[in-house]
């Protein structure tokens, strides 16, 4: 199998990033906001950096709030600063991403079965869309749009579970888990030994089983992500080797 090369930091670029110019006296508040939901859609890339002037130009603002709101990413565990001055995206190494995975097993099945609480007929029927925009990308190798389609799903049900403190805590994790997907496809494409993990879930939430659900969310990140964690185990044991 061969591995997915580590995104290089010199040759990343805002293209593809689809950042919005904020005004305002909230810019710093705006442009954190923007580069979290992009850091958790795994838009950003692992290592990619981070110019501060490039993203103030495509903010549209000065370079104070890109910079406050790249502290903040700091903060948060998901850019790191590195020497002369500049940041990037951080990498989390296998053991990082497994206790994050760890915590995300406990708190994703809470939020589902809050969320099971609010949730109407229609509601369910836009996550079954988005669970086929996600097959459908899968098949046709558009792998981001599969990565993005997989984050809707998710969130579309967890946000329903009213609980913000919550879902800030899932947020907080997935800022540093979004970027490590863009090693999931091909070589880490999730697998299920019968239906997909979202189809028994959907299944729960139309039968009103929160047991159900729950072990859905659990089984989706364990089953689905087998593959994943082996190829990041793959990943890590290579770059060793290379001495990165």
């Amino acid at each position: 199998m061969n591995a997915l090369p580590a995104p290089a930091e010199s040759d990343q670029s805002l293209a593809g990033l689809n950042l919005e110019q904020v005004d305002g006296k909230s810019r710093t508040d705006r442009v954190y906001h923007q580069m979290r939901d992009r850091l958790m859609r795994g838009i950003f890339k692992p290592h990619q950096r981070l110019r501060i002037s490039e993203l103030s130009q495509a903010f549209g603002t000065s370079e104070t709030p890109v910079r406050e709101a790249i502290f903040q990413l700091i903060r948060d565990g998901a850019v790191e600063a590195k020497t002369h001055s500049y940041y990037r995206v951080r990498k989390l190494s296998v053991a990082e991403y497994l206790e994050r995975r760890e915590i995300r097993l406990l708190l994703q099945p809470l939020a589902a079965r809050r969320a099971l609480e609010h949730l109407t007929e229609n509601d369910i029927d836009l996550l079954e869309r988005m669970h086929a925009k996600l097959v459908a990308a899968e098949a046709a190798k558009d792998y981001g749009t599969a990565v993005r389609a997989n984050f809707d799903f998710h969130f579309g049900l967890y946000r329903l579970s009213k609980m913000p403190a919550l879902i800030g805590m899932i947020e907080n994790l997935w800022i540093q888990h979004g970027p490590m997907l863009n090693y999931l496809y091909p070589e880490g494409h999730p697998t299920y030994e019968r239906e997909h993990q979202h189809v028994y879930m959907l299944r729960a939430m139309r039968e009103r089983d929160a047991e159900a659900l729950c072990r859905g969310v659990r089984d989706d990140l364990i089953e689905g992500g087998r593959q994943f964690v082996a190829h990041l185990v793959e990943l890590e044991r290579r770059e060793a080797e290379a001495g990165k």
